[in-house]
């Protein structure tokens, strides 16, 4: 009896782009090897309710909750793992780069379920008898765990901008370099903002703290910092529909780059972005006042993550990785 493989994210991405092109089930099972049956079933239990669109990112996260159910138990019952998981969450180590050094296997959501367990109402109530508190040494340390992509909502700007839609959709796949997301990072102490601007292959980021949230400033920010990048190395940029982001035409004419925009309230569109949004966090946590953050810590921050090995880089670091598709140093 032939076992069964789980679906890989690659595999799921490649479900995504044939969809796109209105590939039949038949043939994308065909294409990956796998029955029609399995193929229809992860199509159906993957597509939000409200936007019937096939998400192989969210798909591959339910895939990794469920297994790791198995991998909580483990974790409960094996002490040296056990220990192992907690002195490396206080060296301030993420679960998924525990996970991916761990003497043992276990997944990195199996260390998040771990963790959160030891709280009553999952997350809500008080620590549990002879429990530990672990959240602190999580990166965005939340009460509880919520859905990625879920966020706060904010004003749309409406208008004819060019959409992602419109974006080339193997962009999606991380197969070329050079397709960059923006997104911004306000605090309500101060009117000093961080601009994010991030490559999604490699996962480089560049972090600028500007003044404001105008146009001007969100433009001399994002020029600014890809200018320091070969213009064949900058292809595309998508962004939210801020406001901030809504002088496109001005980055595009100087950095002969191709803008688009997420839909409304559609962040996982931009993950990568979201993600190392999160990421930031870790060492500017809400309520910091940006003002007083400086020039020197800001790129320290910013070294700190693009020196830091990434699970689906092959626990490379962003910067070996645009070095190696480009030949371009950008480390300091």
């Amino acid at each position: 009896m032939k076992q069964y493989k789980h679906l890989t994210i690659e595999e799921r991405e490649i479900i995504q782009l044939m969809l796109w092109k209105k590939q039949s089930v038949r043939t994308i099972a065909k294409a990956l090897n796998r029955s029609p049956s399995s193929i229809s079933r992860e199509i159906d239990r993957n597509q939000p309710p409200k936007r019937r669109v096939y998400t192989p990112r969210l798909a591959q996260e339910r895939a990794i909750i469920n297994r790791s159910k198995r991998g909580e138990r483990k974790l409960l019952k094996s002490s040296e793992l056990r220990e192992h998981v907690i002195s490396h969450l206080k060296l301030g180590w993420s679960p998924e780069q525990i996970a991916g050094t761990s003497p043992e296997k276990i997944s990195h959501e199996a260390i998040y379920q771990y963790i959160y367990a030891q709280i009553h109402r999952n997350g809500y109530g008080l620590l549990r008898t002879n429990c530990e508190g672990l959240r602190p040494y999580l990166a965005r340390r939340k009460k509880r765990r919520i859905k990625k992509g879920m966020r706060t909502s904010y004003r749309i700007e409406k208008g004819p901008l060019p959409s992602i839609e419109d974006r080339p959709k193997d962009i999606d796949l991380r197969i070329d370099i050079g397709h960059w997301e923006s997104d911004l990072i306000v605090s309500k102490q101060s009117k000093f903002k961080l601009k994010t601007i991030n490559e999604r292959l490699s996962g480089l980021v560049f972090i600028e703290k500007i003044e404001n949230g105008t146009i001007e400033k969100t433009n001399e920010a994002v020029i600014k910092r890809l200018s320091s990048v070969p213009e064949k190395q900058r292809k595309t940029l998508t962004m939210d529909r801020g406001s901030e982001n809504l002088g496109y035409q001005e980055i595009e004419k100087e950095l002969n780059v191709n803008c688009f925009y997420a839909h409304p309230y559609s962040s996982w569109e931009r993950g990568c972005n979201e993600n190392l949004n999160g990421l930031i966090r870790r060492y500017l946590p809400k309520k910091t006042d940006f003002k007083t953050i400086s020039k020197k810590q800001i790129k320290q921050i910013e070294y700190l993550l693009n020196s830091r090995p990434r699970k689906r880089l092959g626990w490379k670091t962003p910067y070996e990785v645009f070095y190696k598709k480009t030949g371009v140093a950008l480390q300091h």
